[in-house]
């Protein structure tokens, strides 16, 4: 793979997992050696200097970064408005004046896991050709399988403890799956494949078990598998 085309699909499963520049990340803590903490909290000094990094963000930020964390690694039911409000060092007037209600702040935790995934897979459609772009998407998202503290998607979770089709938080995840699958529609026409439609929804499922996948079993060695399974699905027809 080419070394521009190698960094993308790099810094886009850092996004996936919610990296951040400087080192801070927005998941299960690392200690010098690597090691995850069990309980999810970083290091003493690390956690410190988060503290200080966080703290300068405007307190909705803050807000959304502490959901991105607990919803993510804990389960949305779990983490209750006083666990977010002491994990973001804000007054729960400063919480409710900007989300109305928990499930106003899953909204918001999810549409930056929406762009982030954006981020990666868009540029990649526009900046190559329809087959090495969907190949380079599941490479992305194979990479992203791959990082420690991996979780599976976090639509599909939050999915789960959401039943009700018509909540806010399951047409939020129903808005991202449409557009991922709209993506490889687009990229498969463009390709000349003869069933874009129902080719685009393999692809679909694909992407879905490998997000399961990666959290569930070996990713590494589902990595062929998974990719030699997308080439013989676009290259049909």
């Amino acid at each position: 793979m080419r070394g521009h085309v190698a960094r993308a699909v790099r810094e886009g499963s850092a996004a996936l997992t919610g990296r951040r520049r400087g080192g801070a990340t927005q998941g299960p803590s690392h200690g010098q050696n690597g090691e995850v903490s069990t309980t999810g909290r970083k290091p003493t000094n690390a956690k410190r200097q988060e503290s200080t990094i966080e703290g300068d963000l405007p307190p909705r930020e803050r807000l959304v970064r502490a959901a991105s964390r607990l919803f993510y690694y804990e389960g949305v039911r779990a983490i209750g408005v006083e666990r977010l409000i002491a994990e973001a060092g804000v007054t729960k007037a400063t919480f409710y004046r900007h989300f109305a209600a928990k499930d106003d702040l899953v909204v918001a935790y999810l549409l930056t896991k929406d762009a982030y995934y954006k981020q990666v897979a868009e540029p990649l459609a526009a900046a190559h050709p329809p087959a090495e772009a969907i190949d380079l998407i599941f490479e992305a998202i194979a990479e992203h399988a791959r990082e420690r503290g991996f979780r599976g998607s976090p639509f599909m979770n939050a999915a789960a403890e959401y039943p009700d089709a018509d909540h806010p938080v399951r047409r939020l995840v129903t808005t991202h799956r449409d557009w991922i699958r709209n993506l490889f529609q687009e990229l498969l026409t463009r390709l000349g494949h003869a069933d874009p439609e129902s080719a685009a929804g393999a692809l679909l499922m694909l992407y879905d078990g490998a997000m399961a996948a990666g959290y569930l079993d070996d990713s590494t060695a589902a990595h062929k598998t998974l990719l030699n399974a997308v080439r013989l699905i676009r290259s049909e027809g």
